[in-house]
């Protein structure tokens, strides 16, 4: 066999294994806010009808079959593929919200249950370091998202002022702030919604919906 012809065999076998490569290796595509932003929405209405009194304080805890098994579990779905799509702000976004309403059910149950052996008088200052965390974290993730449209910025803030006036309510036993707390977290639910409407929108072939320009650019 002459040299050219052991040249043409090799690159013939180099095709074949690219495009076998590329058989064996589907391509990860689609919008994780798709499914990111309305199950996060579901979670939002269930925590603000829990504060704003549509169950008894004592009851607080039947939002959580919303926020475990749907809003955490679903965003933990969207980080994984967002990530697999290597869009890193949109897997940290969700990422940080999927912690946030997994830590928030686990620290409801933990409490109804006595699994952390914390005292009854230390109770309150417990509630308010899971909410003042959050708030921080919330906060700096505020600042992060000003290069993007500004409607995402608002969520997070508005989420971050809901915390603010659940710790100033725990803090004082202040049921208003609570209930305060608990129409903010409409307000974000809402926005939320009409991201969700925006993801819909382009999915379905339409015109994406204003979302407002960065405020830092």
């Amino acid at each position: 066999m002459s040299t050219a012809e052991q040249r043409a065999q090799a690159t013939d076998r180099t095709a074949d294994g690219g495009r076998a490569a590329a058989v064996a290796a589907p391509v990860v595509t689609g919008d994780p806010a798709i499914l990111g932003l309305p199950i996060f929405v579901a979670g939002s209405v269930a925590l603000a009808l829990a504060l704003t009194g549509f169950v008894p304080p004592a009851a607080a805890g039947s939002a959580l079959p919303v926020i475990l098994a749907a809003t955490g579990l679903g965003l933990l779905v969207s980080t994984v593929w967002a990530a697999a799509l290597g869009q890193t702000m949109v897997a940290c976004i969700f990422g940080l919200f999927s912690g946030f309403w997994w830590s928030y059910g686990i620290l409801l149950l933990g409490l109804n249950h006595n699994w952390y052996a914390i005292p009854a008088a230390d109770v309150t200052k417990s509630v308010e370091l899971f909410q003042l965390t959050w708030a921080i974290i919330f906060g700096v993730l505020a600042l992060a998202t000003l290069r993007l449209p500004v409607a995402y910025t608002a969520v997070v803030v508005l989420v971050v002022v809901a915390l603010v006036l659940l710790i100033f309510g725990t803090d004082n036993a202040d049921t208003t702030l609570t209930k305060a707390a608990g129409w903010v977290s409409f307000a974000f639910a809402a926005l939320g919604a009409y991201l969700f409407l925006n993801s819909a929108s382009t999915a379905t072939g339409g015109k994406p919906l204003p979302l407002g320009r960065p405020l830092l650019r």
